[in-house]
């Protein structure tokens, strides 16, 4: 696939399998550069959908206040989740995240105490999560992930979905005693997008809260190290619309 279209999306013509190009019914009213953040939100959608989200759970997002993460949890309330324990490192990117929960939303900022951290997320979560999403990325450490696994309830799921740069060192009997269910997942389908497009149709979901940051083509350059830098419900977009700050 990559041989084949090796050039990615932030160009003037964009080429792309046609068994992965789907209609966007509903969107036609919705302006492109606002549509382009759909993708922010499709790769981690797909992971939640392959844990099995259901309405009323309690869910854990590891990596929340990164690119995908923030977007995670996002998605996780469009879905249904009755409450997020939202994780990270730093406070102030969570805040903006309990701002749009709702009540939703409960911020944790990892210490690197895992029993310390687990303690605070199991509580979080009212005892323990029904899901864990893991959305780390590069991760020199697992201690992170591992907290989030070790606040699942007996029978809870962990989708790994980031990237670590480390071995995740899995005790078998503590996966054993617990029923926990480890799922790694890559991406989505395409009856993923299609169910979040019906999410954002139907107003479950609003991609307004995406931080859009638009550039002309000839500020191609420019583009690319913004997108470099973009964090948390920020995006970058290539667009003939002209520039304009985030917003």
């Amino acid at each position: 696939m990559l041989a084949d279209f090796p050039h990615g999306t932030l160009r003037e013509f964009a080429e792309f399998p046609a068994s992965s190009v789907l209609a966007l019914d509903g969107l036609d009213a919705m302006p492109a550069a606002r549509l382009a953040a759909l993708g922010k939100f499709s790769v981690p959608f797909g992971g939640l959908r392959r844990g099995r989200l259901a309405a009323g759970e309690t869910v854990i997002v590891n990596g929340a206040t990164g690119y995908f993460g923030s977007a995670a949890v996002i998605a996780g309330l469009a879905l249904g989740a009755s409450r997020i324990v939202a994780l990270g490192r730093r406070a102030e990117p969570l805040a903006k995240l309990v701002e749009l929960g709702s009540g939703r939303v409960v911020p944790i900022v990892l210490t690197r105490d895992g029993a310390r951290d687990v303690a605070a997320i199991r509580e979080a979560a009212g005892g323990g999560a029904d899901l864990a999403f893991d959305m780390v990325g590069h991760a020199q450490e697992p201690d992170a992930t591992l907290a989030a696994l070790r606040s699942l309830r007996r029978n809870g799921r962990l989708v790994l979905m980031g990237s670590m740069d480390v071995d995740l060192p899995i005790a078998y009997s503590e996966m054993l005693r617990n029923n926990w269910e480890l799922i790694g997942h890559f991406m989505y389908g395409s009856a993923d997008y299609l169910a979040l497009v019906s999410l954002v149709t139907s107003g479950q979901l609003s991609l307004d809260v995406v931080e859009l940051a638009t550039y002309p083509f000839a500020r191609l350059e420019a583009a690319i190290d913004r997108a470099g830098a973009a964090q948390g419900l920020q995006c970058t977009v290539v667009s003939a619309e002209g520039e304009r700050a985030w917003g």
